[in-house]
């Protein structure tokens, strides 16, 4: 089973923000492939089915992204599951320009908040994760700010336009590997 969680913070306040483009490709990508609707399962909404003979697994951490790893901790402690292979983490990224995405295997957290809290979960940086970007913060803003902060049209019309490859991109990911998906799918 390959598993994919998307960062963001609940409440309707944070829908439309930065910090949540992650949700927004997980919604997209249940849509896509026409998964049961999510259901709340401990401190995550949950959905799973098929695409071309791999179980799919999508989680939205229902905890404040500096928590996020919290939603991991049960699926941390079974045997069978192996973050380096098994798991892709779904973030955005403000060191990135808006519509740049990167697939990574690996890595530090960069100073995201949601990726050091599932570090610690994990005991480990070793796990994939895909790097949405959401624009460089203005010079006068305070980095907080900027990811709570909803996006300008334009931007999200960016982000918008890019889900439908990104929905390709986690299924190449989980079926044909992280190689495939870095050389196929970073910009």
């Amino acid at each position: 089973m390959k598993v994919v969680v998307g960062l963001g913070n609940p409440g309707p306040e944070y829908d439309a923000t930065r910090h949540n483009v992650g949700w927004w490709l997980l919604d997209r990508l249940a849509y896509e492939w026409d998964f049961p609707l999510f259901q709340r399962e401990g401190r995550a909404m949950v959905t799973e089915g098929s695409r071309d003979g791999e179980v799919f697994r999508l989680l939205k951490p229902t905890i404040f992204m500096n928590r996020s790893g919290q939603a991991l901790t049960a699926l941390a402690s079974s045997p069978d599951f192996l973050p380096e292979e098994d798991l892709l983490v779904v973030v955005d990224d403000a060191a990135l320009e808006v519509g740049r995405v990167r697939f990574r295997p690996r890595g530090s957290p960069g100073g995201h908040n949601g990726l050091r809290s599932v570090s610690q979960a994990l005991g480990s940086d070793d796990y994939p994760r895909l790097r949405i970007g959401v624009g460089f913060p203005p010079d006068e803003a305070d980095l907080s700010d900027w990811v709570l902060s909803p996006m300008s049209l334009e931007d999200e019309d960016v982000i918008l336009g890019l889900l439908p490859e990104l929905v390709r991109g986690v299924e190449v990911w989980g079926i044909e590997g992280m190689e495939t998906a870095m050389n196929s799918f970073n910009c």
